[in-house]
């Protein structure tokens, strides 16, 4: 055994679209997506890296955000974000 269970989330996630700019921004910043943050924070938005060999960040994915620490960001690729997130 592997040591893995299912478990179901309890809270409400944030997420947004990745954009065009957020592509640049990867392009442009040596394969790191970093955004500033209304508190003049930098912010470097976590990709791994089986979601960078299949080409992420890309239209599609999201960004999603820790609730409690808005420093906290990661990228959630377009098909898993289908098949596990709605709108509420």
């Amino acid at each position: 055994m592997d040591g893995f269970k299912k478990y179901r989330r309890k809270q409400i996630a944030e997420l947004r679209p990745v954009t065009k700019a957020d592509i640049e921004n990867f392009k442009t910043n040596h394969q790191e997506l970093i955004i500033p943050s209304y508190k003049d924070d930098i912010i470097t938005i976590s990709i791994s890296d089986v979601d960078r060999q299949n080409g992420s960040p890309k239209i599609g994915d999201m960004i999603a955000r820790n609730p409690k620490n808005h420093l906290d960001q990661w990228l959630v690729a377009e098909g898993y974000f289908e098949e596990n997130f709605e709108l509420v």
